[in-house]
């Protein structure tokens, strides 16, 4: 037995290490990305930094509307903006059961996912030509009750201060007890 004392204070436990902790989140994400066709024909992916989610969405040439300027369609812009507003509320509701573990990553598969929001209502400005090159997400929960939830979201390319798209949605919160 060591003598080294308990770092961690009495009857406290040892966290868990980092690598479980970061294998538990991406898994849980991936799946929830996963469970949306649109994201999978899109090719959007998502980076998490702890409890933030950047969604990306890869250059391709078939996002392409106006092949003239080139800009990316807007009908692929407001897509990816609203993915990235649901898969934030969904990852932002079901967060604290993860960490508490009341929700085990092997339970989030493609066929035992959370219920994804409702959209009520999605509005787009478009403030520049979205360019020919990989695209940013990040959204933001401004409002998330039981029933109803307001997410504001915003896209850029080379400089997050400018950016190209941004979105606000009202959601109907689906009950997953």
């Amino acid at each position: 037995m060591s003598n080294t004392p308990n770092h961690y204070g009495a009857g406290r436990e040892r966290p868990e290490p980092v690598q479980i902790v970061k294998q538990r989140r991406d898994t849980a994400l991936a799946a929830l990305a996963d469970g949306v066709p649109y994201v999978r024909f899109l090719g959007i992916l998502f980076e998490r930094h702890g409890d933030e989610l950047t969604a990306v969405l890869p250059f391709k040439e078939d996002l392409i509307g106006n092949p003239v300027m080139p800009a990316i369609h807007g009908g692929v812009t407001a897509a990816f903006l609203e993915v990235a507003a649901v898969i934030e509320l969904t990852w932002s509701s079901f967060w604290d059961d993860l960490e508490s573990d009341q929700i085990s990553a092997e339970e989030i598969t493609r066929d035992h996912l959370p219920r994804y929001p409702k959209t009520i209502d999605f509005t787009i400005d478009y403030l520049r030509t979205g360019l020919p090159r990989d695209a940013y997400a990040r959204a933001r929960v401004v409002r998330s009750g039981r029933r109803y939830a307001s997410v504001h979201v915003e896209a850029w390319q080379d400089n997050r201060l400018r950016p190209f798209a941004q979105g606000t949605g009202h959601f109907l919160m689906q009950d997953n007890g």
